[in-house]
């Protein structure tokens, strides 16, 4: 298995999901990482207001902050190798990086078509004028 780790813009506390303005992406990243975890994922986020340290003594990250800057992030580290920056991964992406399967949700509505001898629900009557129901 492989090691993830994702280095984060300063965000207001540990994982972005908090205020009265949540961004979408975090919660979807946050749930994707924990789920990643759940099954043995190897997955660590670091975000740059409360980990600052973790930034500093990666020289990839260094490296990548004296380039692109804090605007560049998040940036994506799998096994010390940069695989991603700007955006946040998936949950197919992390579950591939980090050796873990994530299966992709499929729903079901349990709906079935039906036809009758007309057409189905929406058919013409002998005038030609056609209806729906």
């Amino acid at each position: 298995m492989s090691k993830v780790e994702v280095f984060e813009s300063a965000l207001c506390c540990a994982t972005g999901v908090c205020g009265e303005d949540v961004d979408q992406q975090l919660v979807t990243f946050s749930a994707d990482m924990e789920f990643i975890r759940s099954r043995g994922g190897d997955v660590v986020r670091y975000n740059l207001a409360s980990e600052p340290l973790a930034f500093a003594e990666n020289e990839t990250v260094t490296a990548f902050l004296h380039i692109a800057g804090s605007a560049g992030l998040p940036l994506v580290l799998v096994d010390g190798v940069t695989a991603m920056t700007g955006r946040y991964p998936h949950r197919d992406q992390l579950g591939a990086w980090a050796g873990v399967e994530a299966p992709t949700a499929t729903l079901s509505l349990g709906i079935t078509e039906t036809t009758t001898a007309e057409g189905g629900c929406c058919s013409g009557d002998s005038s030609g004028a056609t209806s729906c129901c």
